[in-house]
């Protein structure tokens, strides 16, 4: 095991020790990997840590073009933090225009600047941003970590298993393939919400979780050891962004003497969450983060920066999470997709880096790359609250003071250059829900029954269920545990505090706890059939809800806490009682869900509530108590008292005052530094997994967890190039707003899908099923999960819901793996026709990789999503856009055409976004747009992916 200081540099020799045995961390050829930014030191890798070593070697030896202003940064009391290259003494007033974000991208092109990789050219692009930015213009960017969590990092695993097979088997050294710059891998355990309302739960829970995830976890501690310059964090630790944001996040990177600012891409898109700590990241797919392990530039965009400006104070009473959900509606109406966007101005003042990162996580809900805050005075604090040494914080100021990339609102601000606008307010947020069916439907508090009232009426939509007037009214009677009881529309059946949006904000979570306190205190109960959890992103929380004598009272509620990490909001609710769910299906309810989380999409939280509702944690609390969303909480009570009082929400809401006094007394820097030194030891369970340091993988063909994916089967040196699309049938004919949770295989696995018959082929009995997620290593279940989705609306069924389609030629209704295998046997290509804002949601590589593995060449759709339309191309598959105005229902498409795509057979004929043309059989003929973005995603397709490309390339490199 290697040795890796840890974040917090007071306790660096003991968690030295503490690394060195537990089985973290595979031995690091470049310590840069090293937590403690301010006494990192590295050396350059060595060969069989290289991505391309000839490559890099050559980079490394040229001389950057701007080491002229390679400057010594001075402590305060003699000596000096480092090195580094000083933005100002470029002398050029263009930068102080610049956006704080654009300046991490500048700082990053100059200090990578060799000519080869990254040109001058790239940094002049940067530097004229105010010019460049509306221009589409490319640029390189080299992040200074990657960071994964188990369910995404397991498939980037597997892939670098199979790079190194490949290599092998093309007669070259497999230990080239390792990562170049270090890596994150934060295990952050799904936890599937088994076990609620008992004090056992997280024990219970847990030993669950390594019974369904034994082999999971023993492949990750494999990869350990197996790739160095990468750092596993064991299961029970936390959420991946909360550990990101409390522990893992560098701010400014001291590694052998050169500072620069912390930057992350990770495999999940709320990587978002560190932007509130002023560290650049954003999500991208599995595809795109491998390649950037392995020391390829990342290609993009030169992005537009949207200025949102923050004025005033939040009212007495308004959480973080009604600023968000208010943030959230602001700027999808806007419009942010594939844009940064930017806070600034004197109402940063008034809110808290927690308050920030609650912003910062919910990007990917309103669109945005990222949601940035620059580092200011709160960052300082909050970074010497999370146990970050007075050394490290003082380096990170000295820096960042100096290269212009701290905020200081005692100064004169410049005024600074934004492509567009906007301005909030604090004073006018309000409490708010949103929902039912996606995170930018909000619904202020004080209308949400008029607002339910009007969903039951509406058609099937967004904002509807069309459940007939004579019906709204229906009571199912069941029986819970031999107790009658009842269900209506509307009323609650799980009650959900998860999610590390809200789990890493006290204000939030000693906020709920009060409601709970207050709640008790009256005599208030929660029905014992509502599903209630309390999910911490780190144990950070649990010490500080014990440390204010409050979680006692959430206990009482039923929110005993069930583990650390995704649970409800990733769809690993657990089963409601059965006789709930029978009343629920057999009567065609409306149950509703509310949770703290980010994504509501519908089938994404539980088969049974229809209706899902984003809320703060104190609002989950109060929805639990109410027992329905049919309540106006002005002028209906909550409850009744046990003096028979009617008890109204305003009579348990506490003020803000009360909650900030709460957190002052019970937030303490000793909870995070104890928390985060505990994670060094690992757990007995994971500990006692075995080790193995083979180089190769030992594939075992009966596993149904870890399989060998078919990506480089008889693959040759020679890059295959544009493959024909000749009359290809439709596999799917979508709409608007299918997401990635539509698409990619996720939540439980359905007892009559496919992949459901394929594990009963195997022995697997149903209760070992387990989840999509738990098996993303095995593409042969991934890809009958694809388009899996019970919620699914695919308009070759004429309003038939489901994970079913037509298969063109026979007529049959199939499920959609079964017409994607029956087309891919007779030789057919598939394509997809979609409607506005295709793929969005989390970040998905499976989004990606199962529609490549179904046979889908094409995907014609009206917009994209920033992230699956880059990982569409890094899996060979074309993304084409409707010309504007037009779409497949104007153009008079049914699905059941035969498309040809008239792409030019030599890839150098294609440019990023040109027009195509795509004709049908029937005799009809549009232009696309190709939506490949840029020259390297145009080589990704001519090589059938990203890592065909880069297996190639390396090879070619060393040769």
């Amino acid at each position: 095991m290697t040795i890796v200081k840890s974040a917090f540099s007071r306790q660096s020799s003991r968690l030295s020790s503490l690394f060195a045995a537990s089985a973290i961390a595979r031995p690091c050829s470049s310590p840069s990997a090293n937590l403690d930014s301010s006494a990192a030191s590295s050396s350059p890798p060595s060969h069989s840590s290289t991505f391309s070593f000839r490559r890099f070697a050559s980079s490394m030896a040229a001389r950057n073009s701007y080491d002229s202003i390679l400057t010594s940064l001075s402590k305060p009391g003699g000596g000096e933090f480092g090195k580094y290259y000083s933005l100002p003494s470029l002398n050029d007033q263009r930068i102080d225009r610049l956006p704080y974000s654009i300046r991490i991208l500048l700082e990053s092109a100059i200090r990578n600047c060799d000519e080869f990789q990254v040109t001058g050219k790239d940094v002049e692009k940067i530097l004229d941003w105010e010019n460049t930015a509306t221009k589409q213009v490319e640029i390189p960017f080299k992040p200074a970590r990657v960071l994964l969590q188990d369910f995404t990092g397991v498939p980037a695993v597997v892939d670098l298993a199979c790079m190194r097979d490949a290599m092998n088997k093309l007669k070259s050294d497999p230990k080239k393939i390792n990562p170049l710059v270090p890596v994150d891998l934060v295990i952050d355990h799904s936890v599937q919400v088994d076990v609620a309302r008992s004090e056992n739960a997280v024990q219970a829970n847990m030993e669950l979780e390594f019974q369904r995830n034994k082999e999971r976890f023993g492949f990750l501690k494999w990869g350990s050891n197996a790739f160095q310059n990468m750092l596993v964090v064991p299961p029970g630790s936390g959420i991946v962004h909360q550990v990101n944001l409390e522990y893992l996040a560098r701010v400014v990177f001291n590694n052998n003497g050169l500072l620069y600012p912390d930057s992350v891409v990770g495999t999940d898109s709320h990587t978002t969450m560190v932007d509130g700590l002023g560290v650049a990241g954003w999500g991208v797919g599995g595809i795109e983060a491998e390649a950037a392990m392995l020391g390829q530039p990342m290609s993009m965009v030169l992005p537009g920066v949207v200025g949102f400006k923050l004025a005033g104070k939040l009212q007495n009473g308004v959480t973080a999470t009604d600023l968000v959900l208010t943030v959230t509606q602001i700027l999808r109406k806007h419009g942010v997709v594939g844009k940064f966007v930017e806070f600034y101005g004197e109402g940063l003042r008034e809110l808290s880096l927690a308050d920030r990162a609650t912003i910062a996580n919910m990007s990917p809900e309103y669109g945005a790359t990222m949601g940035f805050f620059p580092v200011d005075s709160a960052t300082l604090d909050y970074l010497k609250l999370t146990g970050r040494s007075d050394d490290t914080v003082a380096m990170i100021e000295s820096y960042l003071r100096a290269n212009k990339m701290f905020v200081d609102y005692n100064e004169p601000q410049a005024e600074r250059v934004y492509s567009s606008y906007l301005e909030l307010n604090l004073e006018e947020v309000e409490p708010c829900l949103s929902g039912p069916k996606r995170p930018h439907d909000r619904v202020p508090l004080k209308e949400m029954k008029s607002d339910w009232l009007s969903c039951l009426d509406n058609k099937v939509g967004f904002k509807g269920f069309a459940v007939p007037k004579e019906s709204q009214s229906k009571v199912a009677d069941f029986s819970f545990q031999g107790t009658p009881a009842q269900v209506k529309h509307g009323d609650v059946v799980i009650a959900a505090i998860t999610s590390c949006t809200n789990t890493s904000n006290p204000s939030v979570m000693l906020g709920a706890a009060l409601v709970a306190k207050k709640a008790c205190e009256f005599g208030l109960e929660v029905k014992p059939w509502i599903k209630t959890s309390l999910a911490p992103g780190s144990g950070v929380a649990k010490q500080y809800l014990e440390k204010s004598d409050l979680q006692k009272y959430l206990n009482q509620l039923g929110f005993n806490i069930v583990g650390y990490g995704c649970t409800t909001c990733i769809g690993n609710s657990g089963d409601l009682d059965e006789a709930l769910s029978a009343a629920i299906s057999e009567n065609d309810i409306v149950a509703a869900a509310v949770l703290s989380g980010n994504r509501n999409f519908e089938g994404r939280v539980n088969p049974y509530t229809r209706a899902n509702y984003l809320a703060s944690p104190p609002l989950v609390v109060a929805y639990a108590l109410a027992g329905t969303v049919n309540i106006d909480f002005e002028k209906e009570p909550i409850g009744i008292s046990k003096d028979g009082k009617e008890v109204y929400l305003r009579d348990i809401w506490p003020s803000s005052e009360e909650v900030a006094n709460v957190v002052k007394s019970s937030v303490l820097p000793d909870m995070f530094i104890s928390t985060y030194e505990a994670i060094t030891k690992g757990n007995s369970m994971w500990n006692q997994l075995s080790d193995s340091s083979s180089t190769l993988y030992s594939w075992d063909s009966q596993s149904t967890y870890i399989h060998e994916p078919p990506y480089f089967k008889d693959m040759t040196m020679s890059p295959p190039g544009p493959k024909p699309v000749k009359d290809a049938y439709c596999l799917l004919n979508f709409g608007d707003s299918i997401t990635t949770d539509h698409i990619s295989p996720a939540g439980s696995i359905h007892k009559d899908s496919p992949a459901a018959k394929y594990l009963l082929d195997r022995g697997v009995n149903r209760k070992e099923f387990n989840s999509y997620g738990s098996r993303r290593g095995n593409d042969e279940i991934m890809a009958r999960g694809t388009f899996a989705n019970i919620r699914l609306v695919n308009k070759l069924l004429k309003g038939e819901v489901g994970p079913k389609t037509v298969h063109i030629p026979s007529g049959e209704k199939l499920s959609v793996f079964d017409a994607a295998t029956r087309y891919k046997s007779d030789g057919q290509g598939t394509i997809i026709l979609a409607g506005a804002e295709y793929g969005s949601g989390s970040s998905r590589d499976w989004a990606a990789k199962g529609p490549m593995l179904l046979g889908v060449k094409a995907v014609i759709a009206k917009s994209f999503e920033r992230i699956h339309r880059s990982n569409l191309a890094g899996m060979g598959i074309i993304p084409l856009c409707f010309k504007a105005g037009e779409d497949a229902e104007t153009l008079g498409l049914t699905g059941h055409e035969r498309f040809t795509i008239n792409l030019p057979s030599n890839v150098s004929d294609i440019k990023p976004g040109q027009y195509i043309t795509v004709t049908t059989d029937t005799g009809k003929s549009f232009e696309c747009i190709v939506r490949f973005d840029t020259e390297v995603e145009l080589a990704y397709y001519n090589h059938g992916g990203i890592l065909p490309y880069v297996i190639r390339n390396l090879i070619s490199a060393n040769h």
